[in-house]
C-alpha cells in the first residue's frame, strides 16, 4: 500500500514547499514546522492574486474558543408531509453530491423541488387533487418552521460567540486570522474573501479588526444587491501628489456564496435588512412572512429571484481564482458542494495556481478524494489535522505576520547583503523561543 492510498482520517497530513508527496506525521512540533510552513504561506499570501474560502469549520472554531462546544450544526429539520419521500430523495442528493451524510441543505433543495411539482400538479383538477394541496400546504409551512428554526440556531451560536466566558480570545484569534490574509501591499490584488457560512462572524470580525468589506450591496439605510458593483474599491490621493491615487488599506472584496441570515428576497430585488447581531428570533424581523429568507437553496418560489443572487456570486469566485498567479486558501470547507468543487478543479489546471488546504480533519475522506482527483500535487499544499486545523494553533504559529511587513523584508535584504544572514537567522530562533 502506497503513503497515498493511507487514509488520513485521524491522522496529521502536511505538505508544503517542494514535496512530492503528503507527509504523515504522528506528533507534530511546531518549532519544527514552522520553519518550513510559515515562510511557504507568506510567500503565498503575496501571489499576485490571493483568495480565501471559508467553510462551517471557522465558525465552529470560534464557539470552541469561546464556549467549548461546536455551536449550531446543519441537522436536518423534522417533517410529516411527504417525509418518505423527501428522505429518499434526500439522501440520493446527498450521495451524488459526495457528501455522505445528508444536511438541510439536501433537504431544502429536495423541498424545494417538490414543492414547484406539486404546485403545478395541482392547477389542475384532478383525482385527490385536493388532498395534495392540503399536504403542500403543511409541507410549505413545516419548511417555512424549519428555515426559521435553523436560522435560530445560527443566531444563538453568533450569540455565543460574543457573550460566551471566552468571548474576548475567540475575537482576537478571528481578527488576527482576517488581518494574516487581508494584509496586502498596496501593489497587489485585493483578498477576494468568500464564504459558504450564514453567519455574520467574518464581518463582525472585520469590524473589530478595522477591515472594509466590499460586497455587492450598494446602500446604508436598506442596502440593495447590485450586480454592477463588484469592482468598486477605496482609494486616497497622497499629500502633493497629483493624479496618482493610492489604494486604501485594509479592503476586502467579500461574497458569501449562500447567501446570509440578513439577506431577504422582497418585490424582485435582494436586500438586507436590519437583524441586529446576536438577536434571539429571526421571525421578529421578518414582518408577516413576506420575506423570504435568502439562505442556499432558499424557498422562493420565484425561481428566477432564488437563483438569481448565487449565480452572480458563484461567478465571481470562478472568475476570482481561475486566473494565473492565484492562490486560494481553504479552511474549514469540507469539499462537500460539487459546484465549488468544480470550479477548484478548473483553477488547478492553469499551471501558476496554487491551493492551500487546511482543514481540522478528514473523517469523511472527501479532502483526499479530491486530492487524488485533482491530480495537481505539486499546485496543492495541505495541512491536516487537529494541529494545522486548530485556529489557535494555526494563528500562532502558522499564518504570517498579520501586518505588512516591509520593515522585516528590508531589514533582511540589509543583513544579507552585508553576509549576516545566518546571524539574523539565529536571533529570530532565539526570539521565537522567548
Amino acid at each position: 500500500m502506497t503513503q497515498q492510498e493511507v487514509s488520513w482520517k485521524g491522522k496529521h497530513v502536511y505538505k508544503v514547499r517542494d514535496q512530492r508527496s503528503p507527509v504523515l506525521i504522528d506528533e507534530p512540533e511546531s518549532e519544527i514546522l514552522r520553519s518550513e510552513v510559515e515562510p511557504w504561506l507568506t510567500a503565498l499570501f503575496q501571489s499576485e492574486h490571493l483568495g480565501l474560502l471559508l467553510g462551517a469549520g471557522l465558525p465552529t472554531a470560534l464557539h470552541f474558543l469561546a464556549k467549548g462546544d461546536a455551536g449550531a450544526g446543519m441537522e436536518r429539520m423534522p417533517l410529516s408531509a411527504f417525509s418518505d419521500q423527501i428522505g429518499k430523495a434526500t439522501t440520493e442528493s446527498a450521495k451524488r453530491a459526495g457528501r455522505g451524510n445528508a444536511n438541510i441543505e439536501d433537504q431544502i433543495r429536495v423541498c424545494n423541488e417538490l414543492i414547484r411539482g406539486l404546485e403545478i400538479y395541482v392547477t389542475t383538477d384532478v383525482y385527490g387533487s385536493g388532498k395534495i394541496r392540503k399536504e403542500l400546504q403543511k409541507l410549505k409551512s413545516e419548511v417555512a418552521h424549519g428555515l426559521a428554526s435553523f436560522a435560530n440556531n445560527v443566531l444563538r451560536s453568533e450569540h455565543n460567540v460574543i457573550n460566551a466566558a471566552n468571548s474576548e480570545v475567540a475575537a482576537e484569534y478571528l481578527m488576527n486570522f482576517l488581518v494574516s490574509f487581508s494584509s496586502r501591499s498596496a501593489t497587489r490584488e485585493r483578498l477576494n474573501l468568500f464564504t459558504t457560512n450564514y453567519d455574520r462572524l467574518i464581518e463582525y470580525g472585520a469590524e473589530l479588526a478595522g477591515v472594509r468589506l466590499i460586497d455587492r450591496f450598494v446602500g446604508t439605510i436598506n442596502p440593495v444587491f447590485r450586480s454592477s458593483r463588484v469592482e468598486v474599491d477605496m482609494h486616497y490621493n497622497p499629500p502633493g501628489i497629483r493624479g496618482e491615487p493610492r489604494y486604501l488599506e485594509g479592503i476586502v472584496h467579500f461574497t458569501k456564496l449562500h447567501g446570509s441570515l440578513d439577506w431577504a428576497a422582497k418585490d424582485n430585488v435582494i436586500k438586507r435588512f436590519a437583524l441586529p447581531y446576536g438577536a434571539s428570533d429571526i421571525t421578529q424581523y421578518t414582518r408577516d412572512n413576506q420575506i423570504n429568507l435568502m439562505v442556499y437553496p432558499n424557498s422562493s418560489k420565484d425561481r428566477e429571484t432564488s437563483e438569481y443572487p448565487y449565480v452572480e456570486m458563484f461567478r465571481d469566485l470562478a472568475a476570482s481564482i481561475c486566473r494565473a498567479n492565484s492562490t486560494l486558501v481553504v479552511y474549514g470547507y469540507s469539499f462537500g458542494d460539487e459546484h465549488i468543487n468544480r470550479v477548484l478543479v478548473d483553477m488547478l489546471s492553469i499551471p501558476s495556481t496554487h491551493l492551500v488546504i487546511i482543514s481540522y480533519d478528514d473523517d469523511s475522506g472527501r479532502v483526499q478524494n479530491f486530492y487524488a482527483q485533482a491530480k495537481r500535487p505539486a499546485q496543492i499544499s495541505l495541512l491536516i489535522g487537529k494541529h494545522f486545523g486548530d485556529l489557535q494553533t494555526l494563528v500562532d504559529n502558522y499564518l504570517p505576520k498579520p501586518a505588512i511587513d516591509r520593515t522585516t523584508i528590508k531589514m533582511a535584504d540589509l543583513l544579507k547583503s552585508r553576509g549576516l544572514a545566518q546571524f539574523d537567522s539565529k536571533h529570530n530562533e532565539s526570539e521565537d523561543k522567548a
